[in-house]
C-alpha cells in the first residue's frame, strides 16, 4: 500500500476515535441543583458574522470594526502561577470537548462526577452546570477538616476496611477544575487524592477551569 493510502486511510478514520466534534453546538442536557441546563457553546447571531483582526482580537482595541456587547469577554490576571500541562503521569488532562462528553455519561453513570474544587462562594457565584462543589481545603487541609474530608470520601465511593485502610475498589472516576490554567485549587485536591492513593487513572484535570470554559463561550450557571 502507497504511503498516501494510509494516510487517506487515517484521514478517514481518525474522527472515528476522537470525540464527537459537534457536541459543543449541540450540547448537553443536564440537572443541576434543581435546574436543568442546555450545555453548549454559545455563539449570538450578531457575533458570527464579525470580521477579526489582530488589533480587535487580542488587545481589546474594539473600535474597529465595531464590536457588539455580546462578544466581548474579559477577565483579569492577577494571581496564580501557569501549571503544566500534565500533572502526573497516569492522570489525563482534559479540554473543553471532554468536559462535554463527561457531562453526557454523566446523564447514565452515576460513577462519573464533575467536581469544582473552588471553595464555596466562588462555586456559587458561577459554576459548570452539572459540577458539585467540593473545596479542595477539605483535602489539602484534611487534619483540620476531618469530619468533611470523611464525608466527601464516602461521595466519593472510598470506604475503610477492617484496618482502617482506604478502600478505593469502587471509586468514582473524577473531573476537577478550578478557575483556570493559573489556578492550584484543583491540583492541590489531586494531589491530596493521590497522596491518600487515589487511583491515578479515575482522575482527570480540566486545566483550563472557569477562564477558558467561559473564553470558549460555554454555558454556565450563571448565563
Amino acid at each position: 500500500m502507497k504511503t498516501h493510502q494510509i494516510y487517506l486511510i487515517l484521514f478517514i478514520l481518525l474522527p472515528l476515535f476522537l470525540p464527537a466534534q459537534d457536541i459543543e453546538h449541540r450540547g448537553v442536557t443536564v440537572k443541576s441543583n434543581g435546574k436543568s441546563y442546555h450545555v453548549k457553546r454559545i455563539i449570538p447571531d450578531i457575533c458570527k458574522h464579525i470580521p477579526i483582526n489582530n488589533n480587535m482580537l487580542w488587545t481589546g482595541n474594539y473600535a474597529s470594526p465595531k464590536v457588539p456587547e455580546p462578544c466581548k469577554s474579559t477577565y483579569v490576571h492577577t494571581k496564580g502561577k501557569l501549571l503544566p500541562m500534565h500533572l502526573d503521569h497516569d492522570l489525563e488532562t482534559y479540554g473543553e470537548l471532554e468536559v462535554l462528553a463527561t457531562l453526557q455519561e454523566m446523564q447514565t453513570d452515576k460513577n462519573i462526577l464533575l467536581i469544582d474544587s473552588r471553595n464555596e462562594e466562588w462555586y456559587e457565584y458561577r459554576t459548570i452546570p452539572g459540577a458539585i462543589n467540593m473545596p479542595f481545603r477539605y483535602f489539602k487541609y484534611r487534619d483540620d477538616y476531618e469530619f468533611h474530608f470523611e464525608y466527601a470520601l464516602k461521595h466519593l465511593g472510598v470506604t475503610k476496611d477492617k484496618e482502617g485502610e482506604y478502600d478505593f475498589s469502587k471509586a468514582k472516576t473524577l473531573v476537577l477544575f478550578c478557575n483556570g490554567p493559573w489556578c492550584s485549587q484543583s491540583p492541590s485536591m489531586i494531589f491530596a487524592l493521590l497522596e491518600i492513593g487515589y487511583p491515578a487513572e479515575k482522575l482527570k484535570w480540566y486545566r483550563g477551569g472557569m477562564q477558558d470554559w467561559l473564553g470558549a463561550g460555554m454555558t454556565s450557571t450563571r448565563d
